[in-house]
């Protein structure tokens, strides 16, 4: 499902929360909206969720327009925010039939629907117990099962692993790539540049209610610079030959390493053949979305 959206405005009081955003996310591809704290990415999600309306500008979600047909988005998208949906109260299995239950799914269907999602995110543990006996990694599965009940083509994940160990984040996101391979879209907000770069097909970067930039990884990568090659040398001797045959090169005393601002590894292998000089150790670093955030935004990283 495609998603366009061209000059969104919103504003809070004299608070310009979006200053005119544009931007597309084909059908099938995970979309990540980056962006520090306050940069407005929340509410970009729930104008698009039709939770809150908008000032100016034209979004089409779908081929519907926001505006004129929000009913008929509202039953193709699912969201699963920066706070759980799930009732404490209610067991694994209860939070899922009642999901069902407002999708108006009949009782023969309703129950095998309730049991793919259980199996597929893995939380048959917790089917017959009350949610608030789950972990966190669990329970964010468990929201995600409740936004697929109805199937929808399109998913908004408002930072959906903040506070998640590194294990459930990882294993939300394999979630998120089979959703993807399955021909779901994804609309990803986020403050971990990783996330970003292991999910997305397209990224924004929004700062200060605008977007400063956007592409694929890839291409928001090739934008900056920080790509280089660092060397490291046995003793102190090797590596004050191979910095005198380097201009422009940093050294590292200490860590006995040289630092040169290239991607070309076999190209400095060769000088230091002729030169006669061995490396002990190569290592090539390019930029990434860190490097990207910091470039386009002068702030702090958000990762």
């Amino acid at each position: 499902m495609t998603v366009a959206v061209s000059g969104l405005r919103k504003s809070f009081g004299s608070k310009v929360v979006l200053g005119g955003i544009d931007f597309a996310v084909p059908g099938g591809t995970t979309f990540a909206l980056l962006g520090p704290n306050g940069a407005g990415k929340t509410t970009a999600v729930r104008i698009l969720s039709t939770l809150i309306g908008f000032d100016g500008g034209e979004v089409t979600i779908g081929g519907h327009d926001l505006r004129r047909e929000p009913e008929a988005i509202r039953r193709m998208i699912g969201v699963t925010g920066q706070f759980s949906a799930v009732d404490d109260l209610l067991t694994g299995a209860e939070n899922l039939e009642l999901m069902a239950d407002l999708h108006h799914l009949e009782r023969t269907a309703r129950r095998r629907r309730v049991g793919e999602l259980l199996d597929r995110f893995d939380l048959g543990a917790v089917a017959g117990k009350p949610a608030a006996t789950c972990s966190g990694g669990m329970r964010r599965r468990l929201d995600l099962a409740m936004t697929l009940v109805g199937q929808p083509r399109l998913i908004f994940l408002d930072e959906p692993t903040t506070g998640l160990d590194p294990r459930s984040r990882r294993m939300m996101w394999q979630t998120v790539r089979e959703l993807v391979a399955g021909g779901v879209t994804i609309f990803l907000t986020t403050q971990y540049l990783e996330e970003a770069d292991q999910l997305a097909d397209r990224v924004a970067l929004l700062d200060d209610g605008r977007i400063v930039a956007a592409g694929t990884p890839a291409e928001l990568k090739s934008r900056v610079p920080g790509g280089h090659v660092r060397l490291r040398f046995a003793d102190a001797g090797t590596l004050a030959a191979a910095a005198a045959l380097f201009s422009g090169s940093e050294r590292d005393d200490e860590a006995l390493a040289l630092r040169l601002p290239t991607t070309k590894p076999r190209e400095l292998l060769d000088q230091l053949d002729r030169a006669g000089i061995e490396a002990e150790e190569l290592s090539v670093h390019s930029p990434d979305l860190e490097d990207v955030f910091l470039a386009l935004t002068e702030r702090k990283a958000v990762a």
